[in-house]
């Protein structure tokens, strides 16, 4: 008996130990992570990069007028970005093998960095072409990277508030980066918008070498697992959700400024004042759809579809009926319901993929990006041929094919699709 007891007694012994050293390895897990303020490096890298992705919507008049150009060809430096970008992020996901992923973002925005100083001495739209092809690779590079990496940065529990807090950096560009750029550029000249993007990049550059803890990939991310993901239906509908949701904005909102000062009489100070206001309800809008997509996926997009199309379509009666401000509550509510759709879909895939995160996000990001190009050119061409009206009905209807995709795609996971 008192053998037995000894028995227990050093089992027990042992296991606290044991208790001790898993709690001491999981603490040390913790610190190595690290944490919030490496999530918060990751949100500004996704700020950055959306910001110089999209800064020359805020711009596109005085770009046109500098150079020459129609506001349709202006727009192509959206276009190309979103080209650049829809190839890298797979590309470079493949590339880059086991390379420390800290060491890989730095590079990258090192990229962002001198794509915009290139911008700012620009003669032409070819060169200003260039520099956003470099634009492109450093974005695609990076948001294929930080979108997947909330999960090693945090605590499982916390890893759908954390990334939210990443694709919060996609409306707080809206929200700062966008309008911020416009005042800018009105204030000094576009260009000194480029250059003042030039600043933050090298800022945030540093933030991601300090904040960030190495991260040695778990494993290379292969072709064949790439595409091998789009053998399964969620993934797909997610991807077809990104594809129509994302074109639907940008075919209208590449071209908002013209709309806003044809239909509702904006001034450019106006416009600024307007896109501050979507990118504010977009930065809300990113935290709710976080939310709600995390226990109901598909009732939420189902929500966002049903009011970007609304909010799309409604713009020019609402400008012509009630002016800039009428305008600007619509392009606010179209803000709010656009804000969550990065960290929606995101999500969506996610759960589709979650053995292969990286490769998802790949896929996640070329769509979106390849979306943008298509949304701003064909968004470009409806502009140049149909005017503002058709900007405004093409992007509508882009979005109300999404709804529909929506209701009728299948949701990840079961528990989605029974609450989605």
């Amino acid at each position: 008996m008192a053998k037995s007891e000894s028995a227990v007694t050093g089992a027990a012994a042992t296991g606290t130990v044991e208790d001790l050293q898993r709690d001491a390895a999981e603490g040390e897990s913790r610190r190595r992570r690290g944490g919030w303020p490496a999530v918060g490096a990751l949100a500004a890298g996704t700020f950055t990069v959306v910001t110089s992705e999209m800064l020359p919507v805020g711009l596109l008049t005085p770009i046109g007028r500098d150079l020459g150009v129609s506001d349709g060809t202006a727009g192509l430096t959206v276009t190309v970005t979103g080209v650049v970008a829809a190839l890298a992020a797979p590309v470079l996901t493949l590339l880059i093998g086991r390379r420390d992923r800290r060491t890989v973002l730095a590079a990258l925005m090192g990229t962002l960095t001198v794509a915009n100083l290139l911008a700012v001495y620009a003669p032409n739209v070819a060169v200003l072409l260039v520099a956003r092809v470099l634009v492109g690779l450093g974005m695609g590079g990076v948001w294929a990277i930080a979108s997947g990496l909330a999960v090693r940065l945090v605590p499982e529990r916390r890893v759908a508030a954390a990334t939210s807090l990443i694709f919060s950096g996609v409306a707080a560009a809206s929200v700062l980066g966008v309008p911020a750029g416009a005042l800018v550029g009105e204030l000094g000249g576009w260009r000194a918008a480029f250059a003042a993007m030039a600043g933050v990049c090298t800022v945030v550059l540093v933030a991601l070498v300090v904040l960030l803890p190495p991260l040695p990939a778990p494993g290379a991310v292969r072709l064949g697992g790439v595409l091998g993901l789009l053998r399964r239906p969620p993934l797909r509908t997610g991807l077809v959700l990104v594809a129509l949701l994302v074109a639907g904005h940008f075919s209208a909102y590449t071209y908002v400024r013209p709309v806003l000062e044809t239909v509702a009489g904006a001034r450019p100070g106006q416009v600024g004042t307007v896109l501050l206001a979507f990118g504010v309800a977009g930065l809300a809008g990113n935290f709710l759809a976080g939310a709600g997509a995390a226990r109901a996926p598909r009732a939420t997009l189902l929500a966002i579809c049903a009011v970007l199309t609304a909010a799309v379509l409604l713009v020019p009666p609402m400008g012509h009926a009630a002016g800039v401000l009428g305008a600007a509550a619509l392009v606010a509510v179209w803000g709010l319901a656009y804000g969550g759709v990065s960290v929606s879909t995101q999500t969506w895939l996610m759960a589709a993929a979650p053995d292969a995160r990286e490769a998802a996000s790949a896929l996640f990001v070329a769509v979106f990006n390849a979306a943008i190009a298509l949304g701003a050119l064909i968004g470009g061409l409806a502009a140049d041929g149909w005017g503002t009206g058709g900007v405004i009905g093409l992007g509508g209807g882009l979005a109300a094919g999404a709804l529909l995709a929506a209701a009728l795609g299948r949701s990840p996971g079961r528990g989605a699709a029974a609450t989605g």
